[in-house]
This record gives C-alpha cells, sequence and structure tokens, in this order.
C-alpha cells in the first residue's frame, strides 16, 4: 500500500521576519501539524557560545523532528536550509550532514518572510544590520534549488492572508 504523500511547508528567512507567528497562523487554519524550530530551545538552554557542531546537532534534530511530525499537510517552522546559511555566515562553513540531507525539493513550498516588519531585539538574535544580506541569500538559494517558493510580506494580518493565498493556490 502506498504511503500517502505529505505535504510539506517551510517557513523561512532572516531573523525577526515573523516565521513562527505566521507558522502557528498556518498551523491554526489549516488544522495540520507545525514541525517546530529545534535551534531556538536548544540555543536557549546552552550556557556558552554555540559552535558548528551545535548546528550540525540542530539541523539533525530539525529533521527528526520533521520525521516524526504527522499528518497531511505539515508547517515546517524552518528547516536545514536556516542551519546551512547559519553555519555558512558563522563558520564560513557547512557540517556535512547538512549538506548531505538539505533537499530543497524535500518541501512542497517554502515560504520566505520578507524583511518589512520592525527588528525584534531578542538575546539569541545576531544581526539587526543583515537583514537585506541575509534576504538576498535566502532568494538566491531558493531561485538557484529551482524550487516553489512565495516571498510574504505586510504585517502579520497581511502575511498571513498571503500565505493562505499562496498555499490555496498550490493545494487546487
Amino acid at each position: 500500500m502506498l504511503k500517502p504523500k505529505i505535504i510539506k511547508i517551510a517557513v523561512v528567512g532572516p531573523e525577526s521576519t515573523g516565521k513562527s507567528t505566521l507558522s502557528q497562523q498556518l498551523v491554526q487554519h489549516y488544522n495540520c501539524a507545525l514541525v517546530p524550530e529545534f535551534a531556538r530551545d536548544y540555543i536557549g538552554k546552552l550556557k556558552r557560545k554555540y559552535t558548528l557542531e551545535d548546528i550540525a546537532f540542530i539541523a539533525k534534530e530539525q529533521l527528526q523532528l520533521e520525521k516524526q511530525a504527522q499528518g497531511k499537510m505539515l508547517i515546517c517552522d524552518t528547516n536545514l536550509l536556516v542551519t546551512k546559511i547559519w553555519a555558512e555566515h558563522a563558520f564560513r562553513s557547512c557540517p556535512k550532514f547538512i549538506s548531505d540531507n538539505w533537499n530543497p525539493a524535500d518541501y512542497d513550498l517554502h515560504l520566505l518572510m520578507n524583511i518589512d516588519l520592525p527588528w525584534e531585539a531578542d538575546p539569541q538574535r545576531e544581526h539587526p544590520n543583515l537583514r537585506t544580506f541575509f534576504f538576498d541569500w535566502y532568494k538566491r538559494e531558493l531561485i538557484e534549488s529551482k524550487v516553489n517558493f512565495s516571498i510574504i510580506s505586510g504585517n502579520s494580518f497581511e502575511r498571513q492572508s498571503a500565505a493562505i493565498k499562496v498555499i490555496d493556490a498550490f493545494l487546487k
């Protein structure tokens, strides 16, 4: 018997662009499963500066959360693209696990969050002045991967409406 296709939607983009908020809104709207961001809790519990090995561990755990999630549709509040860019920027290197397992085609749709929301300071956010740099990097990666993606802009309500419109069009 064939396993039913699971629709996977990844919410990606620079820091402080509303990824987690939108992910929660979409989960409520579609009554589907959330794959939470593993990095936030992990980094929050570290008593030291994170390392490249930490990013590799985070990527493994993030992928494991995706594999364990159940439902016809998954909203992924981050994916290995985020850990790839994070590692490459912070350490000028990408762990082998990430490069071996990052497959953009594993996702039916990527929602790239625009940088048009105000920056919100957070102890885990590091680059308030590099938002354009990172947005362009995400966009370039998605274009080069030739995957289905949409840029999501506006305030929280506008982002939710835009994302729902994009997802509904995809689902038809």
